[in-house]
């Protein structure tokens, strides 16, 4: 943790090691808003913590700034909680263990919460600086983001006064975010028979992990494996040997695509070695199926704690043959953005246990009637099983503005300073803007961030030297906002 306050520009590394001492997984970000709270209220700021818990914080312009338009800056005070399996971290009560890894900051085991950390440490930097001009800033931290934008979805009309909005919350150097995909969540609740094993039946424990996971809107195009998918495809291939699935967790949030899945399934004992068999050989298909994007991946089959009940043969088939066929992945790609995909579900969460299944869906679309036309493809699948289906949370997209101000201000600077225009891009993830612009249509918006690999994976790091580029391009992007 030492390393990080060494590197440059400091203000920024020295906040973000503050942050990654206080654990702020989604609905669990009291803390780090006290902290920041208390932080604006030692500087004399004006601030004020909302009805729903997001935080503002307000620093008059500099001498000479006072007629230039109101900017607000905003990133999200949460993370998302990632671990592998064999990491004891607790994402409420333990800090982030960040360490420099050549020209990245990573952390062990854990995601890093770069995203959106490092957005905030920007803001945090400009609000406590003495030597940069700017005209009038608020800083908006909002909550919730990763796990249902809760803060975005309750922020008032009237609260904030600033005419342009800076997102820091993107994830690649060198581009600038006009728009974005919205969202919505269909969750899945049903009831499954069980029934007493009969004799002749040994106990494993099925593991699937190695794999990348990801960003589910961000890295969803990558075509990584997803845990759920890979392991429901097997235990579909165990049961015409008879085996029986007891219990089942894949995938951790809804948000994150799958990296990990487990299950607890009883096998005829006769036909032990030819489960064994069939695994090994599903682990070279799935291997040599995803070669160039899962080197890690591993599949496992080990001798586990007596099982007594599983799940009725009829409720086994009905339900491995839904999720087997429920949707998962890039389903649309734009016809008005190249290379950006237009419609995606993840599915994300499965557990099954003591008679209860519960499956999470979390589904993208750059087009809101797209988004929902897909997220009811999904709903009717499983009503046709009479499974209980809810669809929640959505959040509209960002419509692009080419014909943006502070865009083509930013495009001018960007060029000016590292010798090359910015990608104009639209980003398949979920910003705050949507939601933030629909209660502020008087907004300019533009999303921008540092080079951020992997995020909502165990794998995230930030670039160093992005970093440093990043702060450069706002501090002159603050010196060139134009007069009110």
């Amino acid at each position: 943790m030492t390393q990080l306050v060494e590197l440059s520009p400091q203000p920024i590394w020295r906040h973000f090691q503050a942050l990654c001492k206080i654990p702020r997984p989604s609905k669990h970000e009291e803390a780090v808003r006290d902290y920041v709270k208390a932080f604006g209220d030692n500087l004399g700021l004006e601030t004020l913590v909302d009805e729903v818990g997001n935080l503002i914080i307000r620093k008059p312009a500099t001498v000479g700034m006072e007629n230039r338009c109101g900017v607000v800056f905003q990133s999200h005070l949460d993370m998302v909680p990632q671990k592998n399996a064999d990491k004891d971290h607790d994402f409420t009560k333990d800090p982030i263990n960040a360490y420099v890894d050549g020209e990245w900051v990573t952390a062990e085991g854990t995601t890093l919460g770069a995203d959106n950390g490092i957005g905030v440490a920007a803001a945090m930097a400009v609000l406590e600086s003495a030597d940069i001009p700017h005209g009038p800033v608020e800083a908006l931290f909002t909550i919730d983001e990763e796990s249902g934008m809760t803060g975005a979805h309750g922020l008032k009309p009237g609260l904030l006064k600033g005419e342009i909005m800076l997102n820091m919350d993107s994830e690649d150097e060198g581009e600038l975010y006009v728009g974005c995909a919205g969202g919505v969540d269909v969750s899945v609740s049903h009831r499954y028979k069980e029934e007493a094993l009969p004799e002749g039946y040994s106990s494993f424990r099925v593991s699937l992990k190695g794999l990348r996971g990801g960003h589910s809107g961000v890295d969803i195009k990558l075509q990584r494996g997803n845990a759920n998918k890979l392991m429901v495809r097997l235990l579909k291939a165990l049961s015409e040997i008879d085996v029986r699935l007891s219990e089942y967790s894949g995938g951790t949030l809804r948000n994150a695509i799958p990296r990990e899945a487990f299950a607890d399934i009883a096998v005829p004992s006769e036909m032990n070695g030819e489960a064994a068999r069939m695994v090994d050989e599903h682990l070279t298909v799935f291997r040599a199926e995803l070669a160039e994007v899962e080197p890690g991946l591993t599949l496992a089959m080990e001798e586990a704690e007596t099982l007594s009940l599983a799940m009725s043969k009829q409720d086994q088939v009905q339900l491995l043959d839904t999720l087997h066929v429920s949707p998962n992945g890039v389903h649309r790609m734009s016809l008005s953005v190249e290379g950006v995909v237009e419609t995606s579900n993840n599915l994300a969460v499965i557990k099954i246990k003591q008679g209860e299944i519960a499956v999470e869906n979390m589904v993208r679309s750059l087009i809101d009637s797209a988004r929902e036309d897909h997220a009811e493809s999904i709903a009717g699948l499983y009503r046709i099983i009479g499974a209980e289906v809810k669809k929640q949370g959505a959040y509209p997209g960002w419509k692009p503005n080419t014909e943006s101000a502070i865009l083509k201000t930013m495009v001018v600077i960007h060029e000016q300073m590292f010798g090359f225009k910015p990608e104009i891009k639209v980003i398949h993830a979920g910003l705050e803007c949507g939601l933030l612009g629909s209660a502020y249509p008087n907004w300019d918006m533009i999303s921008f961030g540092p080079t951020i690999q992997f995020p909502h994976s165990p794998d995230e790091k930030v670039h160093i030297p992005a970093v440093e580029n990043f702060w450069n391009f706002l501090i002159k992007t603050l010196e060139a906002i134009p007069e009110a």
